[in-house]
């Protein structure tokens, strides 16, 4: 049964690709190819945004694999370490695919209801290489949905810190394609498409805070819940097995987010600079405080804190990162940390839920904190097109922050809870104890990360 599912998610994409165009013909070129016309048209395109965007795209990919697969690869044992890594790889090819067929025009498709993207870009149907002022006007239509398609492929991933070490692979792919299309593409349309209702409101959410880090983190809290702990947890530790893999995996990850925040600006600009300086100076902030805390609490400043701190701090920035002064950014960092290092350290322990990576902790905490502080140290000084925060004068931006930050949590939860029911009770989410204590790496995926043989 499991088997016929994964293979209709999966491959019922790509069935759909060939219905799209069955009936559409190749048109002749209008234009002999040696034809020299009398006057060339001036494009519209800037080059310079274009190429900027297009390493802006190719750095957010980089974030999903191998960013993220190392940063969590790193953080699981070593029997569960491909397991883990693989599916950052995999959401990858998953969601590109899902993308082009019809994620990208349910989130920024026409608008039905300021709630949805219709299906009238289906296939990429209409998304070509002239620009769409709606969303990008000096670069192609067609690259700032690839841009987008990297957004939405990192998203479910962060996901999957939740669940490591226990999920069974067919679950994850049914449920990852499913969150994607009921989750994030009508999040999505909500904040960044035309027509949305969250944009239609004002919520300002620059890079993703509630879009990518809300969804996603809180999604990972209810699947934590759901799936239940590791076997032996708390009480026998599982520590990190590769703490080189992680700290990569960060620092790769920070790299990345140059692209995902810089490149928001969707252009090569003044705004695009202001948002690389936030961006770095937030996680920096955050990366110090939270060893700082490490090192007053537990008497050393460990890798770990730093990495997960430099993290919580690109998560609690992307929101904010085009709206925000450098000083803005590091009241950011300095809050994020403290907030995130009590979600992670005191909270979890203390209500025992086992959010293997700290998905939750660092993304869906940090993500709230990034978009309510948005309200705080928003300004027009930064980004006329933006709005100011309550420091700045208007207090009605932070409610506005509120309403988007409680929607997204809402909608999320509610959602992802009734996805994983129905596939709790046709699929089952995790694996049984024999193929978890053997390892997800050889009982799901029959491989090994290291083979000792001399």
């Amino acid at each position: 049964m499991k088997k016929i599912l994964v293979v209709l998610s999966v491959l019922g994409l790509m069935l759909g690709a060939g219905m799209l165009f069955a009936e559409e013909a190749i048109a002749p070129a209008t234009t002999p190819v040696c034809a020299v016309p009398a006057a060339v048209p001036v494009s519209p395109i800037n080059t310079g945004d274009t190429a900027w965007i297009l390493i802006s795209t190719a750095l957010v990919m980089m974030m999903t694999a191998p960013g993220l697969a190392m940063f969590y690869g790193g953080l699981v044992r070593r029997k569960n370490v491909l397991s883990t890594m693989v599916q950052s790889f995999f959401l990858l090819a998953l969601i590109s695919v899902q993308w082009v067929l019809f994620g990208y025009s349910l989130a920024f498709g026409p608008d039905i209801g300021h709630f949805i993207g219709s299906l009238k870009w289906m296939g990429l149907q209409g998304v070509g290489m002239a620009p769409n002022p709606d969303y990008a006007a000096t670069i192609p239509h067609s690259l700032f949905m690839i841009y987008q398609m990297m957004f939405a492929a990192i998203t479910p991933a962060l996901i999957t810190g939740a669940f490591a070490e226990r999920i069974k692979f067919s679950t994850f792919v049914v449920f990852s394609l499913l969150w994607a299309t009921l989750v994030y593409d009508p999040i999505c349309h909500w904040v960044w498409g035309s027509g949305g209702w969250l944009r239609n409101m004002g919520a300002l959410d620059f890079a993703g805070g509630t879009v990518v880090h809300i969804s996603s983190g809180v999604t990972a809290l209810i699947f934590a819940l759901m799936i239940g702990k590791r076997k032996g947890y708390p009480d026998n530790p599982a520590p990190p097995h590769n703490m080189v893999f992680t700290l990569l995996g960060a620092a790769l990850l920070w790299f990345g987010w140059f692209g995902f925040n810089a490149g928001s600006a969707l252009g090569a600009n003044e705004l695009a600079v202001s948002a690389f300086i936030a961006t770095n100076t937030a996680a920096a902030t955050a990366a110090l405080g939270w060893m700082c805390l490490d090192w007053f609490f537990n008497g050393s400043p460990t890798v770990l804190g730093g990495a997960s701190g430099a993290v919580a701090g690109l998560v609690a920035i992307t929101p904010a990162a085009g709206f925000v002064t450098p000083m803005g950014a590091i009241m950011i960092g300095i809050i994020v940390a403290l907030v995130c290092y009590t979600a992670v350290v005191v909270i979890k322990e203390k209500f025992g839920y086992d959010d293997s990576l700290d998905a939750f902790g660092v993304h869906g905490v940090g993500g709230t904190v990034g978009a309510l502080a948005t309200g705080l140290f928003a300004t027009k000084l930064v980004n006329a097109a933006g709005n100011n925060g309550l420091f700045y004068g208007n207090a009605h931006q932070l409610g506005i922050q509120a309403i988007g930050v409680l929607a997204t949590i809402g909608y999320a939860v509610v959602v992802s809870f009734v996805l994983l029911k129905i596939l709790d009770k046709t699929m089952g989410l995790r694996v049984n104890e024999e193929e978890e204590l053997m390892g997800l790496d050889v009982t799901q995926h029959k491989e090994t990360a290291y083979t000792l043989i001399d």
